[in-house]
């Protein structure tokens, strides 16, 4: 296909010669180029259009959408093709795979998420996580991770588990560190937390909510399967495991007793 200016070049020399082979020397194309291009003038079309054939996907392309849809862009190309072959389409796993992925496309341009910097504010968010702390004894311990958004003040509290009473109880330490609450608090989907969900909204743990009430702390759930709503968390958990899990990298003594790890913690959160 030329661009605009070319086949403004061949309709001139074509109306100053009059003939198809001496405009085509004039434009440096062929007299078929010149011949399409007149008719396509006299026959009132967009020059510039481009004509397509029909191809054997074309009559397929409504379901393969549909699998793109339903599927929320996760259907393989493959089983698209199994699929289309099993409908009687004839055409080959190439064409099937080029359907597919200009219908991903258009799907993601639809659903593209949108990111945008996320803007702390003094006193606004909590954020905590769970951790796995080191073996002791032969029982796994876990780390409390939590963080406060605008400063990045931290505290990391070692555990035996990870149930209501101790999420409950890790809250109102943490709180004492920070000697306050902030507005909101955002954490996993644990089952402490979200007990349901319904038509993808939460639905929270009725004591943990009593808790937050008694705190003045509204706590929210992230949305499911998605770091980016809560990386903060989780970086201070990469964080704490550093500073308290002993491996060999850091080259950190094993701990004896649980009272040990606790004292290791104090350490670490006085830094």
């Amino acid at each position: 296909m030329k661009r605009a200016e070319g086949i403004v070049e061949i309709l001139e020399a074509f109306d100053l010669t009059g003939s198809y082979r001496a405009a085509a020397e004039l434009a440096g194309c062929s007299h078929h180029t010149v011949a399409r291009y007149v008719r396509l003038r006299a026959a009132g079309r967009v020059l510039t259009e481009r004509t397509t054939r029909d191809r054997l996907i074309d009559r397929f392309l409504a379901k393969v959408e549909e699998w793109v849809e339903r599927s929320h862009g996760k259907v393989r190309a493959d089983i698209v093709h199994d699929k289309l072959r099993a409908l009687g389409f004839g055409g080959s796993e190439q064409t099937t795979r080029r359907a597919v992925s200009r219908a991903k496309r258009a799907y993601a341009a639809g659903h593209r998420r949108v990111f945008r910097p996320w803007i702390p504010e003094p006193g606004m968010w909590l954020q905590f996580d769970w951790g796995k702390g080191p073996r002791i004894a032969g029982r796994d311990t876990l780390l409390w991770c939590a963080w406060l958004a605008w400063s990045r003040f931290r505290v990391v509290i070692p555990t035996h588990d990870r149930t209501l009473p101790t999420v409950i109880a890790c809250l109102d330490e943490t709180l004492r560190r920070f000697g306050g609450s902030p507005t909101c608090a955002l954490t996993d989907n644990e089952r402490t937390v979200t007990i349901d969900r319904v038509a993808g909204i939460a639905v929270k743990h009725p004591i943990l909510v009593a808790a937050g009430r008694h705190y003045g702390l509204q706590i929210h759930a992230c949305v499911p399967a998605d770091p980016a709503s809560k990386g903060g968390s989780e970086s201070t958990v990469k964080i704490a495991k550093a500073d308290l899990v002993p491996t060999d990298v850091n080259l950190l003594p094993a701990y004896e007793t649980f009272t040990e790890l606790r004292v290791a913690w104090t350490r670490s959160a006085s830094k």
